[in-house]
Formats: structure tokens, sequence, C-alpha cells
């Protein structure tokens, strides 16, 4: 039976973090708390083993969690101590989880998610750019905007831009 990466409890099942292809083992509680099911308590102190690992996607998870305790003195105080390479530090704060309540919709309300493709229903002008985005166009691997449920991010003719989501419809 595997345990989990984080806490060592049993029964631990392979977890993706998103929005990458990190792979980690974790129990039901440690799962849940990465979906933002947490309560406080000293059962987070394992944490402070876990962000040390050598294996990155602990090293995410167990950071993402820290960030999660900010009322926990000693999880701030850990987190200022750490040192996580750049680009695994990147990774760990790359969340396309939207916050609870923040529901993108397109012009129809059909509910996006990340990597979602859609297409736009109006020519829109680029803020800041000559470049106009034609009706029609179709934007792949778009990104959710994690505090503003209006708008979302996606590359249009190798340029990544915000789009209001009352132009765009789901494909």
């Amino acid at each position: 039976m595997s345990s989990c990466v984080l806490c060592s409890a049993a029964g631990a099942t392979r977890v993706t973090l998103a929005p990458g292809e990190d792979v980690s083992l974790l129990c039901p509680t440690c799962a849940a708390a990465l979906g933002g099911d947490i309560t406080l308590g000293p059962r987070w102190r394992c944490l402070g083993d876990a962000i040390w690992s050598e294996d990155a996607a602990t090293q995410i998870a167990a950071w993402r969690l820290l960030t999660a305790l900010p009322g926990e003195g000693w999880a701030v105080d850990l987190l200022e101590t750490v040192y996580l390479d750049p680009e695994v530090l990147a990774r760990a704060q790359a969340s396309d989880v939207a916050p609870p309540g923040v529901e993108h919709r397109d012009s129809n309300g059909v509910l996006l998610a990340p990597g979602d493709t859609v297409m736009l229903i109006k020519d829109l002008p680029v803020k800041g750019s000559s470049m106009v985005a034609k009706r029609g166009t179709s934007v792949r691997g778009i990104r959710l905007v994690p505090d503003n449920a209006a708008q979302i991010e996606g590359r249009v003719n190798d340029q990544q831009i915000v789009i209001l989501c009352q132009f765009v419809k789901k494909s």
C-alpha cells in the first residue's frame, strides 16, 4: 500500500497538481486540503519535512499547503526560510484554481474551464496594439483570470491577451 508523501498516511493515490503535469502520492485528507478544504491544526506540521524533499511535486504540494495556512506562525516562518528552485516555485505559484464562487461563463452562459477552446463572436481591438482579433478566431487552451469572472486569457496571433467572456462562445 502506498503512503502519502506529505504526512506518510496509508492509502495514498496519484494526484496531478494543476495546471502542470506534476504528480504526487497524496492521502485523501492532503488531496482535499490542496483543493481548498483545509482546517488549521497540528496535522500540518508534517509539511516542515515535506517542503525539503528532493521531489519537485512534493515541494509544490507542500508549498501550496503552507501558503494556505497564513494564520499559523510556524508556516509563515517556514515559508520565509525555505528555498525552492525558481522553476519549481513558478510551478507552485501557477495554480489555475479559481477562488470559490468565481465562475467563468461564455456569452451563452456555458461554464468555461482552464484549457477550453473558445471562439470570438465579435471583432476585438487589442489595447496597446494595432492588432484586431477577428470574429470567428479560435482561441485554444484558455486560462481563467482567478479573481475576475468576466475575463479569460488566451493566445491570438502569437500574442497573449485578456478577453472578456461576453465576447466568446465555447467551441
